[in-house]
Parts: structure tokens; sequence; C-alpha cells
């Protein structure tokens, strides 16, 4: 609503209150002169020699190794990262983002703020205090990164264009001798504490816990190349792809609609996406045989192979989590509408990481798989497409994949 309308005063009232002002500025500026505040750049120095020895952590001696324990990445990364959201944390007026010594925030530094908070899981107060700064700087930071993240980095996380589609086929084949498949789909839960007042049965799932779900494709490199996030835990991974953008425009033929592969006598093998059980048989999305009643040597090897690259997503999500300790432990009372935000920034520094080069270290992964003790909810929806696709790659399998 606009404010209310204002009586207007006289012209030259007006002047010699302004005049008035400006001389009672100058006068203040002339009296108090403001010392200028430093901005703190060897944060580095500090964090390391405070936080390299302290009980509870086990980082490496190294330096260098050090830098990756606390945040995940390599410096070469973390500069780069520095230089997607400087502009954004630059343009907004750092006041209050101070340390206790009074200076303000580097960039480097609130980055690193952030990225600890996402990768430790850590408590505000906790993070704060390894770099010196209150729990509200932490969370000030924090969400000012990611909202910066989110809108810099997208190109980091996107379908992929024609020719990386090719090396992604190439990868799956030769990884996992699927052909023409372009990604390996899975879902998890991302667990939380609702206040009383926000409990539903929409958001506790099939294990009594209160959750939301990521769902993801994932690369032959493990890289996520299409997500969708922020729906309640209790749904079913089935409803969660037929929510998805990337079911609407796969049922349309506008996602993995490249180049068949002919297999003589009028057989094809169109573009596809891997998943298991907890997914409908559909043409572009590929589900293993049900073994109850035995199957064909052909549909066992098509199995393994199926079973191999699923095991690679796997492994994508338990890094996610695994690295990104936010995602794994309960998330405390969180803003729905904010969590899909955080889940979306750990995605793309996952990516960002295999992007530049850098290295997810498996010993970050989750021990157990990323949805330790959540049931397999098996879809019996069966596309009649769906199944002559699996029987054409069957084939392909019986016949030496040649």
């Amino acid at each position: 609503m606009a404010p209310p309308l204002l009586k207007k005063k006289s012209k030259k009232k007006t002047k010699k209150k302004t005049n008035n002002f400006k001389k009672h500025k100058l006068n203040v500026t002339t009296i108090v002169p403001v010392e200028p505040k430093t901005t703190e750049i060897d944060w580095w120095v500090s964090f390391w020699h405070k936080n390299s020895t302290t009980p509870g952590y086990n980082a490496p001696g190294d330096e260098e190794d050090g830098f990756k324990y606390f945040f995940r990445m390599s410096k070469t990364t973390f500069e780069y990262i520095c230089s997607l959201v400087r502009e954004d944390l630059i343009s907004r007026p750092p006041s209050g983002l101070i340390n206790i010594e009074g200076r303000l925030l580097s960039v480097e530094k609130q980055v690193a703020i952030a990225l600890r908070r996402l990768a430790s899981g850590e408590s505000q107060v906790s993070v704060g205090a390894s770099f010196g700064v209150g729990q509200s700087t932490v969370s000030q930071v924090t969400w000012r990164f990611i909202e910066a993240l989110e809108e810099r980095a997208r190109h980091h996380l996107n379908w992929p264009d024609f020719y990386r589609i090719q090396q992604i086929k190439s990868g799956f084949e030769a990884s996992f001798g699927l052909p023409n498949c372009c990604g390996v789909i899975d879902a998890t839960h991302i667990l939380m504490t609702l206040p009383a007042v926000q409990t539903s049965d929409d958001w506790c799932d099939q294990e009594k816990n209160y959750s939301m779900l990521l769902q993801g494709i994932v690369d032959h490199e493990m890289r996520f190349i299409d997500i969708v996030t922020g729906l309640p835990g209790g749904m079913a991974f089935s409803r969660l792809l037929k929510c998805s953008s990337f079911f609407r425009l796969s049922e349309k033929g506008e996602r993995l609609n490249g180049d068949d592969l002919s297999l003589g006598g009028g057989d094809v093998i169109r573009e596809y996406v891997v998943g298991g059980y907890s997914y409908p048989l559909l043409p572009w999305l590929m589900t293993p045989y049900e073994t109850n009643n035995g199957i064909s040597d052909s549909q066992s090897t098509f199995n393994h192979n199926h079973s191999d690259a699923r095991l690679h997503a796997v492994k994508a999500f338990s890094l996610l989590k695994g690295s990104w300790k936010i995602l794994s432990k309960v998330m405390w009372r969180p803003d729905k509408m904010k969590l899909p935000s955080i889940i979306l920034t750990c995605c793309l520094l996952h990516n960002i990481i295999i992007d530049c080069g850098d290295t997810l270290d498996p010993d970050l992964a989750l021990s157990d798989h990323h949805d330790l003790g959540y049931q397999e909810q098996r879809c019996k929806q069966v596309d009649p497409s769906g199944w002559t696709m699996r029987e054409n790659l069957a084939k392909y399998f019986q016949h030496g994949c040649s």
C-alpha cells in the first residue's frame, strides 16, 4: 500500500531545512572523523592455527590437505567460487559483518564461513567460534552466499548439450556396458524436525521421519545433470518423478530425444536413463527385471549392468551427503522455503569440484546407503513400450553387444 500523501510545504521552508541539515552533517563529520575500517585478508592463517589441532578434528598436518579437509576443495577451486560470488557479496553493504577485532569480513572469509557451515553441519555457534564471529554473522553470511551461488553458478547444473550427451553415453557404455544411456536416476530423504504447528502427514515419510525429497540424475562422472527438490518426504519416488519437469519434457519428446541405436530387424534402442524398482518402467526409463520367476541369461546380464550403473548414483548421493554434512544431519526446524536452496547449493558445489578438475574425496562418502533405513517402495507400472525397449536391450546383450 502506498504511504499517505503529505501536505506540500513551501519551497522556502524546505530549502532552509535542507541547508540546516547539510551544515549539521558537515559539522559532525568535521568534529568526529570516521576511521576507515580495514578488511581482514589473511583469514586462513588464523583459522588454521586455531583449528588444525582442535580436539575432535582429524586435520592433516599439511596445510594444503588441511584446507581441503575443512572446506572440501582445493584452494584453486575455492578461489574460483569466490570469483563467482564476489560481486554479489561486495555489492550489498556488509554492515555488521565484522569479526571480534572490528574488521570487515573479506569475501574469502565469508565464503569460508558458509562452506564450513555446509560442510560440517555444525551449529552456527560452533562455526562462528572457529572463525571468531558471532552466530548471527554465520547465519547472514551463509544465506547471502547461498543466494549468490544459486544465481551465479547455475551453469554448473543443467541438462547437457548434444556433444556432452555423446560423452555421457560413451562413458556409460564403456563403464557399464549400457548403450545409449544418458544417466541414472535416484532420490534421497533430507531429514528435518518441524515445529508442532507445521507437522503434517505429507512431510512424515514411511519411516515416520519428517523429511524433504531430493531427486537427481547423475552422469558417468557422478555429476548431477538434473535435480528436483522441495517436495515432502511422504511422497513415493514414482510420484516425485511425475512432478518433475524432467518427466514432462521426456514424455513430450523434448528430452532423451537423440538418435536411436539400430539393432537390425526394426529393433532400436532409444536414449534413456536407468532407475531402481521404485520407478515405473517407461520407454525412456529402464528398471531391472523382476527375478521372482527366474530370468534368462541376457536379462540377467542386463540386471547386472543395470545394478552397477545404479550403484554409481548411490555413490554420488553418498558423496554429496557425506561431503556436505548439513544434508546428512537432521535439519533443525528449517525454513521449508529456504531448504531447497540449501540443497541446490550443495549439488552445485558437488558439480563445481568435478568441473574444476578437483577430486571428490571417497573417504567422505557415507559409509552406508545414503537413505539408510528406508525400504525401496516398488512401483508396478509397466508401459508396454518400455517393456519392448528393455527386451531390445536384453537382445543387445544376448548377441554379444555387437
